[in-house]
């Protein structure tokens, strides 16, 4: 997909879920390409409307990260603002769906990683 051709509300649009659902254990590919493009800059933009410090998505990557993302989804909240915390759940219990093990988490925690930069390249672009 090609993100330059998309407006910040039609990426905020996309059904990230699904996008993660497919792509997490996608292979190298389309899917793959359109998760961490075009769906990380809508979750990021949905998270920055959301006023989601990237600090704490890049701590919730690290979670996935370090515990997997059956681990991530027993967080009572996974970010700190409710809204976002809700959001993000839909997004992890999408990826976890999958069983797809240690390599699904490795990917999760690496996409959201990716959202987090986002999120900061957003801010940094508005200072």
């Amino acid at each position: 997909m090609d993100t330059t051709s998309r407006t910040e509300d039609e990426l905020a649009g996309l059904d990230i879920a699904a996008l993660l659902r497919y792509g997490v254990t996608a292979p190298q590919g389309p899917m793959r390409t359109s998760l961490f493009g075009d769906g990380a800059v809508g979750a990021a933009v949905l998270l920055d409307r959301l006023g989601t410090e990237p600090r704490s998505v890049a701590f919730l990557a690290e979670t996935v990260r370090a515990g997997g993302l059956a681990h991530a989804l027993t967080l009572p909240e996974p970010l700190p603002r409710p809204e976002a915390a809700d959001l993000v759940r839909d997004w992890l219990e999408a990826a976890a769906s999958l069983a797809g093990g240690v390599r699904a988490d490795d990917t999760a925690a690496r996409w959201l990683r990716a959202v987090a930069s986002i999120v900061e390249l957003r801010r940094s672009v508005r200072r």
